[in-house]
């Protein structure tokens, strides 16, 4: 029996573990997927917002900027990879000059802290790669970007260091209240094909991380556990999971968003802060953004879809994108892309975060979309306000372990790395080029408290694969390091999700097998 059970490992079901993890509580993180951070948190502009854009009456606008100051201070805490560089709201018009104030004045209700509007000149003297068109535009200080997935999963990790069960692969298919608890039916993703026995179903897709009894019998496919509180946090499926306990209260409207990466090294200087046209009824707009690898971003657009997963990228979007981007930066060169990716944001027809008591001890905090990365971990406070409210006892743990480091090669000083590889070899063998991600960093990744079950699990804890060539030189070595360091077969590891598996077979022809 478990305290609480949150449904979903995005930011905001990652931030409540987190949050809970400091409590004498027994708490279970289910996610279908085999990863955390396999939906919208990590397919988005990776912005951490200031807190101008939400009107003040909204959840969004109250959580806003209590959340941006909390990720910083978690980033800084969990040696996430961030940076402070502040965002533009650009203007082209004395209409969307007047929207600048409009925003200035939310922003100022909301209680965002060094804002003002500035010339079109003086904002190129900042930022030269601006349109000359640009007459005016709001400056926003307090704001930044960082590692999306990292930031999720940096959570996560303390969360299972302090007790929390990580249940990946574990999709929830009903929901039943007991008289004092929940009965949640789930079912182990495909406990797949047809196990027949245990060494079969060890070396299946993503099973390495659950526990023994979950995979080894080809029969525990459905399968059912208990918890006294339930926490929706499902993203895109949140209105379906709140449905399985209450009349219908919110719709998602999954709503798709493609980008642009540019390799920063090929652009060259583009913007050094988050750059914003001004917003209208259909969204913040087509965004320009530094990452926090020295890479630009462009995008999103915002596309209904009636697909919850699909996430392909099209070529008309693309186009548009580059339109609406070009009249902000007209120099921008698209032709540096390295990768195009989408991702689908949950946009309801509720138009705020819904954040509700929807049955008996059942709390939803559905409807997340931007700013809902920023705005995660103030979203997790109010959660475990709500939890206490509905009598679930909080004793805080003597011995939790919070914060968390990561050795990251090439942030090593030059003049340090010499002895530092003597005393840990495998930190001396370059497996990512592009990046100068090491071996020793992989293997770091694998041994963490979630640990990487694909090579794009190993690229968002290490960044292998993010480079120039997308993975192209090292996927193959990170491969076979996972199934190393794992004792998995290297025929069912994956690429990304479940059931992404890139090699179907191995070769007896010995002019294809390695000497």
């Amino acid at each position: 029996m478990f305290d609480v059970a949150i449904i979903g490992a995005g930011v905001v079901g990652c931030a409540v573990a987190y949050e809970l993890s400091q409590y004498e509580l027994r708490v279970a993180l289910i996610e279908k997927e085999n990863d955390v951070a396999m939906g919208a948190s990590r397919a988005n502009t990776a912005i951490i917002h200031g807190g101008y854009d939400p009107e003040p009456h909204t959840l969004m606008g109250k959580l806003n900027v209590e959340g941006m100051h909390r990720c910083f201070e978690l980033c800084e805490k969990l040696d996430v990879e961030h940076k402070k560089t502040g965002s533009w709201v650009v203007a082209f018009d004395e209409e969307q000059h007047g929207t600048l104030q409009v925003l200035l004045e939310q922003g100022i209700a909301n209680g965002c802290e060094g804002l003002e509007i500035l010339e079109g000149n003086v904002v190129r003297l900042r930022e030269p790669n601006l349109s000359d068109d640009i007459v005016s535009a709001l400056w926003v200080p307090e704001s930044g970007v960082l590692n999306p997935w990292e930031f999720t999963l940096a959570m996560a990790e303390v969360a299972v260091r302090n007790g929390v069960t990580f249940m990946p692969i574990t999709e929830v298919t009903a929901l039943s209240w007991r008289e004092d608890h929940y009965e949640i039916g789930i079912c182990i993703v495909g406990a797949w094909h047809s196990a027949a026995d245990e060494d079969v179903a060890k070396k299946n897709t993503c099973l390495s991380s659950l526990p023994k009894e979950k995979v080894v019998m080809p029969d525990c496919r459905a399968m059912k556990i208990s918890a006294r509180y339930v926490i929706n946090a499902a993203g895109v499926e949140s209105d379906r999971i709140h449905n399985m306990v209450a009349p219908p209260a919110f719709e998602i409207v999954p709503t798709r968003g493609e980008y642009y990466l540019l390799d920063g090294t090929a652009a060259g200087h583009v913007v050094g802060s988050v750059i914003f046209p001004c917003p209208t009824r259909a969204g913040k707009g087509i965004t320009v953004s530094p990452t926090i690898h020295g890479d630009y971003l462009v995008g999103p657009n915002a596309e209904v879809i009636a697909d919850r997963s699909d996430t392909s990228v099209t070529r008309s979007a693309l186009l548009d994108i580059a339109e609406k981007a070009r009249r902000v930066v007209p120099n921008l060169d698209l032709r540096t892309s390295i990768r195009n990716f989408a991702g689908v944001r949950s946009n309801s027809t509720y138009g705020d975060f819904f954040i509700e008591k929807s049955a008996t001890n059942f709390i939803d905090l559905a409807a997340i979309k931007s700013p809902g990365l920023t705005c995660a971990p103030a979203i997790a406070r109010v959660a475990r306000e709500m939890l206490r409210e509905e009598g679930l006892p909080m004793e805080r743990r003597t011995l939790w372990r919070g914060g968390r480091r990561v050795i990251r090669f090439k942030e090593i000083p030059e003049e340090e790395r010499a002895a530092f590889v003597r005393e840990h070899p495998l930190y001396g063998r370059v497996i990512c080029r592009c990046e100068t991600i090491t071996e020793g960093e992989i293997v770091a990744a694998m041994k963490r408290e979630i640990p990487p079950v694909s090579i794009d699990g190993v690229k968002r804890r290490a960044g292998t694969g993010m480079g120039r060539c997308q993975g192209g030189f090292c996927g193959p070595r990170v491969l076979e390091i996972i199934a190393r360091e794992s004792g998995r077969d290297p025929l069912c590891i994956e690429e990304d999700g479940c059931g992404s598996v890139i090699l179907i077979g191995e070769t007896k022809d010995p002019r294809y097998r390695e000497v």
